[in-house]
């Protein structure tokens, strides 16, 4: 019976982009075992935060489950023996001891490399801590393309290491989105009209504030940045709007629950996502799968997740990106496959086959000398 530890501890933050990959990672795994084809039985025990276990069910035929509750001792010590160890991010501070379990890394982002408030010896230190983390590890995955050529640049991968790409799986489901929004919702009354959206963490590195010019292009349009807005740049956007005379049609809600988030998917003219820097763009497949068009930037990860079916900010000057939105939006308008098209890319990234991949590794790890 191969024994197997998850890290999902980010389950801790359940909306954000990692807990949404421990939860969705977690609930896959646990239905592929039970219904594994070789009647291999799986021994799967999870890491979870204090009151979350139960989290995946309960031991069923072809799976034993057990749960561990994270705290703080639980990064000096954590009991048993694995055939296989996964931290499902780069920033684990859970680790196997020497002799417990082969360990599997995955790497969604080095993001902090572009922080202009981290000094060059803070990003040194970084680098390093997860050197010795990669160095420890028995099979290293990436979230794109993009972030494994990031790590071969900035650190030391040996050849003989695996380091396959593993992309993120898309969770939402349009048939899941409200018919409408509470009666109480701040949205209502502000979405009977045209609008544009956004979800994510309202920082500088995704560059929203370039949006703000396409309300002055756009009269009829509003537009909804949603996501966490606790950091003072959402501040800047604010101000910037007043001063652009487009406060009036911006709507900045904060955080949203998923039925809200379904709902914008579904309702808004279009998703834009001028992101500097991401890991892989989760948001970007999830609108896809609304058959949403996107207009996103040309940097990172993103052209792996658009491909051909996204609209492409080149740079962010203002006349370029309201002419890539205006031909953008006649052109999906014109297209009547085009919204087929976005459906089915969005659809290569599943969960089912995100798991798939996993436990082709899993099955190496329990193999690896």
């Amino acid at each position: 019976m191969p024994s197997l530890f998850i890290d999902a501890e980010r389950l801790r933050a359940p909306n954000s982009g990692l807990g949404q990959v421990c939860l969705h990672l977690g609930r896959e795994l646990v239905r592929q075992c039970t219904n594994d084809p070789t009647g291999q039985s799986w021994q799967l025990t999870f890491l979870v935060p204090k009151g979350r276990s139960g989290v995946f069910g309960d031991s069923r035929p072809g799976v034993t489950i057990t749960y561990m509750e994270a705290w703080w001792l639980r990064k000096l010590w954590i009991p048993g023996q694995f055939d296989g160890w996964h931290c499902l991010h780069q920033d684990s501070s859970y680790l196997p001891r020497a002799g417990q379990g082969k360990l599997m890394l995955t790497i969604y982002d080095l993001n902090f490399l572009e922080r202009v408030d981290y000094s060059e010896a803070r990003k040194k230190r970084k680098l390093a801590k997860l050197q010795r983390k990669i160095n420890r590890a028995s099979v290293l995955t990436a979230g794109s393309a993009y972030t494994a050529e990031v790590v071969r640049t900035h650190l030391t991968v040996p050849e003989s290491l695996p380091f396959p790409v593993v992309y993120t799986g898309v969770a939402v489901d349009p048939a899941k989105a409200p018919a409408e929004l509470p009666a109480n919702s701040p949205l209502r009354p502000f979405t009977e009209a045209p609008f544009l959206f956004f979800v994510g963490v309202v920082h500088p590195k995704k560059n929203v504030h370039t949006l703000l010019p396409l309300l002055e292009a756009f009269p009829d349009y509003r537009l909804v940045l949603a996501g966490p807005d606790g950091h003072p740049y959402a501040q800047h956007i604010r101000e910037q709007a007043q001063k652009l005379g487009v406060a009036d049609r911006l709507l900045m809600p904060g955080a949203i629950d998923e039925a809200t988030k379904l709902w914008l998917y579904a309702h808004c003219e279009a998703f834009l996502f001028p992101s500097l820097s991401e890991g892989f763009g989760l948001p970007v497949a999830e609108a896809m799968t609304f058959g949403k068009p996107v207009f996103i930037s040309s940097l990172t990860s993103l052209p792996e997740v658009g491909g051909k079916e996204a609209y492409y900010f080149e740079n962010f000057d203002p006349e370029n990106m309201a002419k890539v939105l205006h031909d953008g939006l006649h052109d999906f308008g014109q297209n009547t496959l085009r919204q087929e098209r976005m459906r089915k890319r969005a659809a290569t990234f599943s969960w089912p086959d995100v798991v798939a991949e996993y436990r082709k590794l899993y099955d190496q790890l329990a193999t690896v000398l």
